[in-house]
């Protein structure tokens, strides 16, 4: 097991939204780095421990990574504001990643480095090495598992995310391992349309509205169109009004690389598929916050989709489970 120690405002909150993480093993709320010993909340409110409100968060490395829960840890903080989550405010409630393993340190700062690219204005979360950490008060402990309807700063709807996240993952590596290879060139010729070689292997972008699956909505999922390999379900695919199909985010992202994109006098991440080099788009942090605020917008001619009903004869059985149906 490992340990990793997050304040993302209100324990409250960041530690009910760790919890449903598969892979964590356990949370504690309490006070970290204070320059008092054993503070209470009525003194670490008052601002004078210099602590902040973090969860312990215990993980199995071989279920869910590092670097997989500081992604989700990102989506519930906005790290640009300094000293207040949500309604609130204080020293207390600053944001900040604490480890105990400095072989931890390249994965945070690469997170880190990525939501640099994410956001806008400056990044004010912490990266410290743990100096102190004192458990919080029992009635703090589990406190959104007692109390349903009590406070809480992290959109409700992340708490889902929270909970499919890494089962989606684990349900993508055990179907993909060494299964999806890109074809030669030549055959990829063979095999594709004039349009969706260009888009796939020369990064044309495809006509908003003129494409075949930006007013897609059935159930199903989207793979690959150079590989076959699952990239986006249903699930996640929303109405953006860009014309191109729109997804909140994708199976796993370990599937898909991102890369800066200065073409066309823009600043932009384009998107491409990891096994099949497919490019497939770019992501964009205006997409609706209920569903995490990132919208990624991707080329029909990229992808092909298999309706829900065609999944299990078409060898997609397995992510089933994964697609909602509603």
């Amino acid at each position: 097991m490992k340990t990793i120690y997050l304040a993302g405002g209100c324990f409250w909150g960041t530690e009910h939204f760790m919890r449903q993480i598969r892979g964590v093993i356990s949370t504690q709320v309490g006070y970290a780095n204070s320059i008092v010993a054993n503070p209470d909340y009525k003194t670490v409110c008052t601002g004078v421990t210099e602590a902040a409100e973090t969860v312990e968060v215990e993980y199995n490395p071989e279920i869910i990574s590092l670097e997989r829960l500081l992604q989700l840890y990102f989506m519930t903080i906005d790290p640009t504001s300094l000293n207040r989550q949500g309604g609130d405010s204080g020293t207390q409630y600053r944001t900040g990643i604490y480890y105990t393993d400095p072989a931890d340190l390249p994965v945070i700062e690469k997170a880190l480095d990525y939501e640099r690219g994410e956001v806008r204005g400056t990044i004010v979360t912490e990266i410290q090495a743990l100096k102190n950490f004192f458990p919080a008060e029992e009635y703090h402990q589990d406190y959104l598992e007692k109390n349903p309807g009590g406070y809480c700063h992290i959109n409700p709807a992340l708490f889902r995310i929270a909970r499919e996240a890494n089962a989606e993952a684990e349900a993508v590596k055990k179907e993909t391992k060494g299964k999806y290879e890109a074809p030669s060139d030549n055959e990829l010729k063979e095999k594709l349309s004039p349009l969706q070689y260009a888009v796939a292997r020369e990064n044309l972008t495809e006509p908003p509205f003129r494409n075949e699956y930006y007013d897609e909505y059935r159930p199903g999922i989207y793979v690959d169109i150079v590989t076959g390999e699952p990239l986006f379900l249903s699930t996640h695919k929303f109405e953006s009004g860009c014309g191109w199909p729109a997804f909140s985010r994708p199976i796993d992202s370990s599937l898909i690389a991102e890369n800066r994109d200065l073409t066309h006098g823009m600043d932009r991440t384009e998107v491409r598929s990891k096994n099949g080099d497919t490019h497939l788009g770019h992501v964009f942090d205006d997409g609706p916050e209920e569903l995490g605020g990132v919208r990624y917008c991707i080329n029909s001619a990229s992808l092909r989709f298999v309706p829900y009903e065609d999944m299990e004869r078409e060898g997609y059985g397995e992510f089933k489970p994964l697609v909602d149906l509603k």
